[in-house]
């Protein structure tokens, strides 16, 4: 220690005692996406998103597919329900059934996206709304081109 001056061996020998503390945070500031239980459903955080999607999905599956197959039962009667499963629901309960089998359809479609949105799995979380909204749109453009052609 012959080269250093006073100054220096006291500022040595204090940086040889000192002690680090690391203080733990109390609580994360960054959202964590493994501990999906602290996080608030997709619905919540972006509640106008969820909307959009379930109103173009009632649009396009809910009111323009029935719509377009009550106008086409009703203008083209000469050609039946191509799908059995609503050409069933309609020959035994009417409208009515059709009414019925697309309401149950929209709600299981839509408790899956909720639980999706809990879980915090996107694919669930939007499969639901957007498989409905490119089915209703399908749909309504097929029966609406049927009525034309017809």
């Amino acid at each position: 220690m012959a080269g250093r001056t006073p100054e220096r061996r006291a500022g040595a020998a204090a940086s040889a005692n000192r002690q680090f503390h690391v203080r733990r945070p109390t609580r994360s500031l960054v959202a964590r996406t493994r501990d999906r239980s602290r996080r608030r459903p997709a619905y919540r955080r972006r509640p106008n998103e969820f909307y959009w999607l379930w109103i173009a999905a009632t649009a396009t599956y809910g009111v323009g597919d029935i719509v377009s197959t009550v106008a086409f039962l009703r203008y083209v009667p000469t050609i039946d329900e191509a799908n059995p499963v609503v050409r069933f629901a309609l020959e035994s309960f009417g409208l009515s059934g059709l009414v019925a089998l697309k309401i149950a359809v929209y709600l299981v479609m839509l408790w899956i996206s909720v639980e999706g949105a809990r879980e915090g799995d996107g694919l669930l979380y939007y499969f639901p709304p957007v498989l409905l909204t490119i089915t209703g749109t399908y749909l309504t453009a097929s029966n609406v081109r049927l009525l034309w052609l017809a």
